[in-house]
């Protein structure tokens, strides 16, 4: 059988941050590189305000890095909206080979793995890796727009709004960068849930497939890692994968986390579920994650996005909700 993870060696240059007003309401607030308390950026529109996010957090992460964007071989992106157009229209400006990509909220970790696939091979020296999503635009498009008023079941996801944007090259020796070593790709599973007012639910599966798939095939445990965290099944699905975990073996315990859960207060931010959408664990990553791992407070971690693989049309047609979990081992310290 062909071996089912990745060997990767790509350290993450830079990383950066754009959220919303609700946000830095939240326990990671002062974290983020740049935030609007309007959340539209300055746009007449939410779709638009999405794309500004990303052009944002893109231009960001480049000057952070001191690179300008003829320095990049590649950009992986996408988003939450039909033909993922808040990243093709948010970076148009970019002088940049473009690749389109829709994980739905698992984006973040499939860009960031094709993106250290790509550098870590030798094709191009530097890529970047963008994504987003915005309450707003999300709303609008998979259930009602907010002018509706629609009331939120306790299962609901409250959707990020938020771009994360990362910066990766090759590993170099001694350099002081966190490094994705390890990737699993994850494989769309389905099992039977149709409530779109329950991702964590749909999600849950996905993320136990891969996380079984990569202990077994890397001969590894739980205990072998700092930290194991998801993004974005939420309290819900969070709940169901610990279960499912203890079931198959691999007890996931003090470790687990969920971006879902750290983004924000959940009672006093009235999240229901906690949050979702591409840009939750995008900015979860770029703002906490990755700093604890330079700190040194982290040192060997595993990073899952997790998506909901439906479409507006599959889920007025009664269809159930498939969904992928992409995993990206990624250790901290000098490389």
């Amino acid at each position: 059988m062909p071996k089912e993870y990745i060997d990767l060696d790509a350290a993450i240059l830079a990383a950066a941050s754009a959220v919303g007003k609700k946000e830095t309401e939240g326990p990671l607030g002062d974290l983020f590189d740049l935030c609007d308390d309007t959340d539209r950026f300055g746009a007449k529109t939410w779709e638009e305000a999405e794309s500004e996010m990303q052009r944002m957090a893109f231009n960001t992460v480049l000057a952070k890095a001191e690179l300008r964007d003829t320095d990049i071989g590649a950009l992986f992106a996408g988003d939450l909206l039909n033909q993922c157009v808040g990243s093709a229209y948010g970076l148009l400006a970019f002088d940049i080979p473009y690749f389109g990509l829709y994980g739905a909220c698992s984006t973040c970790a499939e860009s960031l793995m094709l993106a250290s696939t790509f550098v870590s091979n030798g094709i191009f020296d530097r890529c970047a890796a963008v994504t987003s999503s915005h309450y707003c635009s999300a709303e609008r498009q998979y259930r009602t727009p907010i002018e509706y008023g629609g009331q939120r079941p306790p299962t609901a996801q409250w959707t990020v709004t938020g771009s994360g944007a990362f910066l990766v090259r090759k590993a170099q020796k001694g350099e002081k960068h966190a490094v994705v070593r390890r990737a699993m790709p994850g494989i769309v599973r389905e099992r039977g849930v149709n409530d779109a007012n329950n991702m964590g639910a749909a999600m849950a599966p996905a993320a136990e497939d891969t996380l079984v798939r990569f202990f077994r095939a890397t001969d590894t445990r739980p205990c072998d890692y700092d930290l194991i965290v998801t993004g974005d099944l939420g309290y819900e699905g969070g709940t169901i994968l610990c279960e499912l975990m203890r079931a198959d073996g691999f007890p996931l315990g003090d470790i687990y986390t969920d971006c879902g859960q750290l983004i924000y207060r959940r009672k006093e931010q009235d999240v229901h579920g906690g949050g979702s959408g591409c840009g939750c664990s995008a900015v979860v990553l770029a703002s906490y994650l990755l700093p604890k791992l330079l700190r040194g407070d982290l040192s060997r971690i595993l990073f899952l996005s997790t998506g909901a693989m439906m479409s507006p049309d599959s889920i007025k047609q009664g269809q159930n909700i498939p969904a992928v979990a992409h995993l990206l081992e990624i250790t901290g310290g000098i490389s």
